[in-house]
């Protein structure tokens, strides 16, 4: 199960993922970056503190928006993602083209 949560910081969309992210629900995930962009937000910072498990197709979610991104000048982060999590991310190299900080604070500091 999959639970979404929007916040705004400042100029800085949050968006916060409970639960799991997998082939099930990955389309939700992908719907709420859309919304977020859509309303014109430039910076995008996913909070994983309690993201519990990500699937190939919630890291495909993620992917496929860093090449638009890019072009479109939008900055994505990824802060508090718990050590599993962040190992599959690791694994995949994904932490080599998605900024991901320890928490909060350091995303915003960067």
């Amino acid at each position: 199960m999959l639970r979404l949560e929007k916040t705004k910081i400042n100029a800085t969309e949050i968006l916060s993922l409970y639960g799991e992210v997998d082939a099930s629900n990955s389309v939700i995930l992908d719907e709420a970056i859309q919304e977020i962009i859509a309303a014109g937000c430039k910076s995008l910072l996913i909070d994983g503190k309690n993201l519990e498990y990500i699937s190939s197709a919630g890291l495909g979610v993620f992917m496929s928006y860093l090449e638009d991104f890019q072009d479109q000048g939008i900055s994505m982060k990824i802060c508090e993602l718990v050590p599993r999590v962040f190992e599959v991310f690791r694994i995949l190299g994904l932490d080599q083209l998605i900024p991901i900080y320890p928490d909060r604070e350091a995303a915003f500091a960067a």
